[in-house]
Parts: C-alpha cells; sequence; structure tokens
C-alpha cells in the first residue's frame, strides 16, 4: 500500500523559514571566507572554520525545518537521534573539505571543481543520511533520475557557493549571492523530496524513535542559536560586513606559499636618483647642475 505524501503539512511556513536559514547560514559563512582569503591579517584557519560550520548548519537546519513540514497520512513519523546528529556532522565536515581547499590551495578552476563535488556529495549525503532517520511505518523508496538530479543540483549550488566566496568582496554582492544559495539549497531538498514515495507495512502500525516535533525542535535551537552568535560576531566586524580595510585579494588566486610578487623579478630602483644614492656617497652628488654639499667653492668666510 503506498502512503499518501504531504510536504507542505504547515502551508508556505515550512518552506519560507527554511529558505531564510540557508540564506543566513549561506550568508555568514561567506562573509566568514571572504574575510579569510581578501585580509592577509586574519586567523586564516579560524575564520575558515566558522565560515564552513555557519554553511553547513544552515543547510541542516534548512532540511529539518523542511521536514517538520513532511507527512504521511496513514502514519506517524519518528527519528532517529544518532542518524539526525551524525548528517549535522557530516554537512559541516563535508562543507569544511570544500572551503578549506579554495582557502590553502587557490580558487583554480580545477581545485573549484574538486572542491564543489566534495562539498555538493556531502549536501547529498547529509540529505539522504536525514532521510534515512525518519522512521514510520513503511518503507521509503525513492526514483532515481530524480535523486540524480538532486545531487546534481547539490554539485552546481556548492560549486556557486564556493566560487562566490572566493570571488566577491561587497556586502551586497555577498548578501546576493547567499539568496541566491538558498534558493539553490531549497531546491535541492524539494527536488530530493519529489523521489520519495512510502510504502505501508501495514495500517496504523507502530513505529519506534522519537516524533518530529519533540526532537526536531529543541535539536534545531542549538543549530539556531550558533547562527545568530556568528552574526552578532559578522555585525561587530567592519571588514566583515561592509567589506572595509586594506584587502589583499590575491589570497584568492592564489595558493599558500606563493606569493604574486614571486613570478616577477626584483623590483628595480624607482629612480636614477634612487640608484645613485645606492652606489654613490652623499657628499660627491650634484643636482642641477649646483654644487654638491662637500664644495666650498665661492664661499664667504664670516666674520
Amino acid at each position: 500500500m503506498q502512503g499518501t505524501i504531504d510536504g507542505f503539512r504547515y502551508g508556505a511556513v515550512t518552506p519560507v523559514a527554511a529558505y531564510l536559514m540557508a540564506c543566513l547560514g549561506g550568508a555568514l559563512g561567506l562573509r566568514c571566507v571572504v574575510r579569510s582569503l581578501h585580509n592577509k591579517h586574519s586567523w586564516k584557519a579560524g575564520w575558515l572554520a566558522l565560515g564552513a560550520t555557519s554553511i553547513g548548519s544552515g543547510i541542516w537546519t534548512m532540511h529539518f525545518i523542511a521536514m517538520i513540514g513532511f507527512q504521511v497520512e496513514e502514519t506517524r513519523i519518528g527519528y532517529d537521534v544518532g542518524l539526525t546528529v551524525l548528517s549535522l556532522a557530516v554537512a559541516i565536515v563535508m562543507v569544511a573539505a570544500g572551503v578549506f581547499t579554495v582557502g590553502y590551495r587557490g580558487a583554480t578552476t580545477g581545485t573549484l571543481a574538486a572542491a564543489g563535488v566534495i562539498t555538493g556529495l556531502g549536501v547529498a549525503a547529509m540529505h539522504y543520511l536525514g532521510m534515512s532517520a525518519l522512521k514510520l511505518n513503511g518503507t521509503i523508496e525513492y526514483r532515481t533520475s530524480t535523486v540524480a538530479l538532486s545531487i546534481a543540483i547539490a554539485i552546481v549550488a556548492a560549486t556557486a557557493a564556493l566560487w562566490a566566496a572566493v570571488s566577491i568582496r561587497g556586502f551586497l554582492a555577498s548578501l546576493a549571492a547567499s539568496l541566491v544559495m538558498g534558493v539553490a539549497v531549497s531546491g535541492m531538498h524539494y527536488t530530493a523530496m519529489a523521489a520519495v514515495s512510502v510504502h505501508l507495512h501495514s495500517t496504523g502500525g507502530a513505529w519506534t524513535g522519537d516524533s518530529a516535533t519533540s526532537l526536531l525542535l529543541p535539536m534545531l535551537l542549538g543549530p539556531v542559536i550558533f547562527l545568530l552568535l556568528a552574526g552578532v560576531v559578522v555585525m561587530f566586524d567592519p571588514l566583515l560586513v561592509m567589506g572595509e580595510g586594506n584587502w589583499d585579494r590575491s589570497f584568492s588566486r592564489h595558493p599558500v606559499g606563493q606569493k604574486p610578487a614571486d613570478k616577477h623579478p626584483a623590483l628595480q630602483p624607482d629612480s636614477a636618483f634612487t640608484a645613485q644614492d645606492s652606489a654613490t656617497p652623499r657628499h660627491v652628488a650634484t643636482n642641477s647642475g649646483r654644487h654638491g654639499p662637500s664644495s666650498t667653492t665661492g664661499r664667504r668666510r664670516p666674520r
């Protein structure tokens, strides 16, 4: 027997809330990555870690807020605590793998592609691991073609996010990029959910595990608080908010340990005077035909 699936139990409330959380995590993550890449005085590892945790938490929070609106009319739904927590860890670790790859190896095309694939597969793994945490009186089945499409969307979205992180500096541009990221992450989620069908074992059967509201709402509280605290950090750093100050954009284009200046020969003297000063004692230098300081010809003795 096929179950009747409703992914919008509370109407537009859960999709909109989920989208906003994805945008918040994306916006905070992008600003943190920008801070690490474009300012040589930043603590690179710390900002990259904060950015990866923000993006991963935003994606995970988006998924499970959306899942609050998911129901199968013929059976109740519960969640396995261990798998739910594991899905959060997978999201953060896989996003961190992509972010640190770009942060330390540079924003070359090959690096972006590899990091985008790693991060996108991590997002997809988080989603399907979170779905495996779902407990109900039935078996969840997936349409293969739609699953493949959702994974492709995840990879494209992750690659675009990493490109935005290393290419966009301004606050408004990063805000726009985070809105696009929210659309991509939400689109990946609901595309993946379109692949779901439920084959019920029997009507009215029991399941083991906590209910959606009793488990998800308390668990969502932690990542939401983290994102708010990360938002406070961003708000009190003008370099993160408005992109002010001295930025070194070469850090986003070159791997660590390779400076752009290394590709050029040693700097030449700024002028002929610089060269002359470096090779000639000051007391014999002349200027525009006038006698140098050492010359005393024609001077009158003081009385």
